[in-house]
């Protein structure tokens, strides 16, 4: 490569691009905001058709609205509502078996005259199918055919030349996000659900819950409170947690020994006191059921390497170490 290629472009350059690029985000973001002020009693009958929807949400459209239609079916599929796309270009060869009665079908097109569009329409008013029209014309095509109208605002799409779909398409993909969070809400999809759907990768694992990865009762460190220090300073090296627990004669925990409380207690003649007079009272604990992606955050909040995990009745069924998490490649 040569060097011109290399050198850095100037200054009345660097400019105009920054320029180009602040300024198609802000048009955006205004037409984002006036798309939000301008949702209304369509929106409320979109989603209450979609969640009703016994079947799944077909989603179709041609060219770059296709493109944003399948990313919104991918929304909607990962959300808990069955969902996918169906080319309409496709659908007039034979994939409109893809499409069944009890399935809701969201057709997009900017202009509303996308011809591939045709078949679709006719198909869902033969067959009774609630059709939902995403378009920025009102007096289209597809906007008359639909039962319910989800309406652009009619704004110029962002760029020296105005042509290429930009702006329409951003209001269109959050319109989809927009309908698939309002349908998951309504729906009161949990984040247990969602991790159902994303069982692998960086996303699944910090869906874990603490139950998931702890380490069981059988496991772990735990002592009473008349216990010698000597006995307490034997299951802590066996356990190799770097703490123990304390529990009363109902197994409830009292307190925690940290490798921290050994050191301070180390010229106090430690090995004769009891468990019950070296131990931290009232210990911080977490709930199994809690996500591992906060207990992340409530160790690293609190420093501390280990936790013990609690039922409702405050008796330990588990310990979470830090190393474990890591392990799972959370942190």
């Amino acid at each position: 490569m040569s060097q011109a290629a290399n050198a850095p472009l100037p200054t009345d350059r660097q400019e105009s691009i920054l320029a180009s690029g602040r300024r198609v985000l802000s048009e955006e973001s205004k037409a984002l905001a006036a798309q939000a002020e301008q949702l209304n009693g369509p929106f409320i009958e979109a989603v209450r058709i979609l969640v009703a929807c016994k079947g799944r949400v077909i989603v179709t459209g041609m060219g770059k609205s296709g493109h944003i239609a399948r990313k919104i079916a991918a929304t909607m599929a990962s959300t808990g509502t069955p969902a996918h796309f169906v080319h309409p270009g496709e659908a007039s060869h034979g994939d409109l078996g893809m499409i069944m009665a009890g399935d809701a079908v969201i057709a997009i097109s900017n202009s509303g005259e996308s011809a591939e569009l045709g078949d679709i329409i006719h198909y869902t008013h033969r067959f009774d199918i609630p059709l939902i029209a995403i378009t920025s014309r009102p007096q289209s095509t597809l906007a008359q055919a639909g039962n319910v109208l989800l309406l652009l605002p009619q704004l110029p799409e962002v760029g020296a030349l105005g042509l290429a779909p930009t702006t329409s398409t951003t209001m269109t993909l959050a319109l989809g996000d927009a309908l698939a969070v309002a349908i998951l809400e309504q729906k009161g999809f949990s984040a247990e659900d969602f991790k159902n759907f994303h069982p692998g990768g960086k996303l699944g694992k910090t869906l874990l819950r603490v139950e998931n990865i702890m380490h069981p009762k059988e496991s772990l460190p735990l002592v009473r409170e008349a216990d010698p220090m000597a006995h307490v300073l034997v299951v802590m090296t066996e356990k190799r947690f770097g703490c123990a627990g304390i529990v009363d004669a109902d197994g409830k925990l009292l307190g925690i020994i940290t490798d921290g409380d050994l050191r301070r207690h180390m010229s106090d003649g430690l090995v004769q006191k009891s468990a019950e007079s070296v131990m931290t009272r009232n210990p911080m604990t977490i709930s199994p059921r809690l996500l591992a992606a906060e207990a992340v955050n409530t160790l690293n909040k609190t420093k501390r390497t280990q936790v013990f995990v609690v039922n409702e009745q405050n008796e330990p069924v588990g310990i979470l170490h830090i190393h474990d998490l890591l392990h799972e490649g959370i942190v």
